[in-house]
């Protein structure tokens, strides 16, 4: 239990989730993309637009995924901290138990309900302009090589 205590534990396993995260994701990246030149390649003469539109999208939900989970790592300690200042503040200003376990209660789940909102707004707006840029980068593609 020890070694979990020490901040180079928690860096490390922080990086190491980061990087199986991004391995998976290039991964993916890759294989999408491999799909969709396969589709273009087999396509009649005029190219359709409907396969860089799925590409298209789940690149934007893939990035957009992954936003969410690097804003939700870095939101969680600061959240926890000013959660743990909060609650201690209602303490010293003589708050009973009971009440500070009422108001405890309330804080988590406006804070949880604030950072779910504020982390859905952040991944939806990357995935959106992810999506898009892939839309064009990809039409672009096609139109340099025919």
């Amino acid at each position: 239990m020890r070694i979990m205590s020490k901040r180079r534990t928690w860096v490390c396993l922080f990086v190491a989730v980061y990087a199986i995260l991004l391995s998976s994701s290039w991964n993916f990246l890759r294989s999408v993309l491999s799909w969709y030149k396969l589709q273009y390649t087999s396509s009649p003469s005029p190219p359709s637009r409907i396969p860089a539109v799925y590409a298209s999208v789940v690149l934007g939900a893939v990035f957009g995924a992954m936003s969410m989970v690097a804003a939700a790592a870095v939101a969680v300690p600061a959240v926890m901290v000013i959660w743990i200042s909060v609650v201690v503040l209602l303490a010293f200003f003589g708050k009973s138990r009971r009440d500070l376990v009422v108001e405890a209660r309330k804080i988590t789940r406006e804070v949880f309900g604030f950072v779910f909102k504020v982390l859905l707004k952040e991944g939806n707006a990357v995935a959106a302009v992810c999506a898009v840029l892939g839309y064009f980068l990809l039409i672009r593609k096609d139109f340099d090589s025919v």
